[in-house]
């Protein structure tokens, strides 16, 4: 479960994220979306633990995020929008790495590195080194690495950059899948498209604000009273 009480970051006077109350429940999927520069990646980047907020506080699994940052961080899978890796390492060196630094023992790597590579087509090149990668292959290696000590929360910095069809539609059945499994899902995203297909619930933020938070049914029938697609509902929440 996630939950952000009054999450707030400010730059100066400038708030990026002001006052965000919202609690994702275990199992569900999670759609977060907003124009550009609305205050998503900052909210995540917060949840991660990789920025400290101004106030508030992330709970993650009923752990605070600040008071016990380690231990809140085991039980997260990040996948960023743009896959940070060290590229001089082969791909399977990189899962070794991100295993040990999550304490994932020696036969359990050797069981999930193998499953995680097939799943993610990338069986073939496990043994290349990253930097041969294609930003697809990096992306789908990212994945693979966020769920290799089997976590209770995924979070995802647009989720589907760089994949092709095919494998778009492999990773939306895999957070199916996970969150039936009890897996608790946050994924911000420009593919409305994606949220609307996927997620249980969908939050839409404008100037670091909730403005809206709901089943794409309900978002639908509350803001415009009438049959509408995601983008209408999203165009006239944000619109200047």
């Amino acid at each position: 479960m996630i939950e952000l009480i009054d999450l707030t970051k400010k730059y100066n006077d400038f708030p990026a994220v002001n006052g965000l109350n919202l609690v994702v429940k275990t199992g569900e999927i999670f759609g977060f979306i907003g124009p550009n520069g609305a205050g998503k990646t900052t909210t995540i980047n917060m949840m991660g633990g990789v920025l400290a907020p101004t106030s508030g506080a992330v709970m993650i699994c009923g752990i605070n995020m600040q008071d016990h940052p380690k231990k809140a961080k085991s039980k997260i899978g990040y996948i960023p929008d743009r896959p940070y890796l060290y590229e001089k390492l082969t791909g399977i060196e990189f899962l070794k790495f991100i295993g040990d630094l999550y304490g994932v023992d020696e036969n359990t790597f050797l069981n999930r590195s193998r499953e995680k590579l097939r799943l993610f087509s990338l069986s073939e090149w496990a043994d290349d080194l990253i930097e041969s990668y294609s930003h697809g292959m990096k992306q789908r290696l990212v994945m693979a690495a966020a769920l290799l000590h089997d976590p209770e929360v995924i979070i995802i910095d647009e989720p589907m950059v760089g994949l092709d069809p095919l494998v778009i539609n492999m990773v939306k059945s895999l957070f199916q899948h996970l969150a039936k499994e009890g897996v608790t899902i946050f994924m911000s995203t420009h593919t409305l498209k994606v949220a609307e297909d996927i997620c249980d619930r969908i939050g839409i933020i404008h100037k670091g604000s909730l403005v809206a938070t709901g089943t794409a049914e309900d978002l639908k029938r509350d803001i415009l009273n009438k049959e509408a697609d995601l983008e209408e509902i999203f165009i006239e929440l944000t619109r200047e």
